[in-house]
């Protein structure tokens, strides 16, 4: 593959039901592109962290996914309260998750932390009351 390849998806806020199909979506995508199956679970598991949490935080946002030879670029970006404390956030447990999401089964404080996990590199550009954008890349 020379050129690169997007796809875009817009993530519901407030919606568990479909949290996750965008990820799904796009692990199917690199399956049918015979994409190797651990770079495959990187990108699924951090994408679904990244979309679990434009739900619970943030009422949605945008998730744009560019694959190249050599890398697959992931991008979530919302117009949420923002991060107030990155550091924080980035513990493994920490959680800002209301009650009711928590009794889902949701919110357990690993979003963040597994998006880093499972990425090679990650950026957060986050402004209090604007918004928040996680890029993410993982090699190929």
């Amino acid at each position: 593959m020379s050129d690169s390849i997007t796809f875009r998806y817009k993530i519901s806020g407030d919606d568990f039901t479909r949290a996750g199909e965008a990820s799904s979506d796009v692990k199917n995508k690199l399956k049918m592109m015979g994409v190797d199956n651990n770079v495959i679970r990187k990108v699924a598991i951090a994408m679904y962290e990244g979309e679990i949490n434009m739900v619970i935080h943030a009422d949605g946002g945008n998730v744009t996914v560019d694959i190249t030879d050599d890398n697959i670029k992931i991008v979530l970006a919302d117009q949420g309260p923002g991060i107030q404390d990155v550091e924080k956030a980035m513990e493994a447990g920490f959680s800002t998750a209301p009650e009711e999401v928590r009794a889902l089964g949701f919110g357990a404080g690993m979003g963040l932390p597994n998006m880093k996990k499972y990425s090679d590199k990650m950026d957060i550009q986050t402004v209090l009351g604007v918004g928040t954008t996680v890029t993410m890349n993982i090699h190929m």
